[in-house]
């Protein structure tokens, strides 16, 4: 018996599409991370030596496809319906099916894009394909507690506050500790807020 592929994922919004990175894709994500360094830098693991270098974007393909084909992630990067530029990636990861069907969320944005409104239309997107085309009931996203951007865009999207994570991510060579949300599908807690 011969196993069919599995239909690449493509999501539209009204000004993006999302959709699992190429090695055609190279160019762009490298200049857009270059040039958003200092920008990403406090809210992201540390690059190694070799982040930007074509095998370790090859590596990040080669990872990408095969989750998609298992099912474990949904790697996606951002592109601008107008004019197909690259503004930024979005991950739902960690996908727990069975009792769980849950996942985790997480992102970021190229720094010459960021505060117009693109991510809160590709979160929007990813949870509404995650519930509706996954059928998950769950999606977690954690950020640092001082990244007031990414909270009020998380409660924006419909996630809520659900506590503390003590040393949960090493970020820019430091353990630190990080906020939680969630976002849930038949969520009837209203608005939580951090106490």
């Amino acid at each position: 018996m011969m196993l069919r592929p599995k239909r690449q994922v493509r999501i539209e919004t009204e000004r993006l599409t999302l959709r699992p990175p190429i090695h055609a894709d190279f160019r762009p994500w490298t200049g857009l991370r270059r040039s958003s360094r200092a920008f990403l830098k406090p809210w992201e693991p540390s690059w190694a030596n070799d982040h930007l270098g074509r095998k370790a974007f090859a590596n990040r393909v080669y990872w990408a496809n095969r989750a998609v084909k298992n099912d474990t992630a949904l790697p996606l990067f951002m592109f601008r319906r107008d004019g197909e530029e690259l503004v930024g990636a979005i991950t739902l990861d960690h996908i727990r099916r069975g009792p769980a069907q849950s996942g985790t969320l997480g992102y970021w944005v190229g720094e010459a894009h960021a505060r117009q409104g693109y991510m809160r239309e590709a979160i929007d997107a990813l949870v509404y394909h995650a519930f509706h085309r996954m059928d998950l009931s769950r999606i977690e996203a954690a950020c640092l507690p001082e990244n007031k951007p990414s909270r009020d865009l998380l409660e924006k999207c419909g996630f809520k506050y659900e506590g503390v994570a003590q040393s949960y991510l090493e970020i820019d060579g430091r353990w630190r500790t990080h906020v939680l949300y969630a976002c849930i599908r038949l969520d009837r807690r209203g608005r939580t807020e951090p106490i």
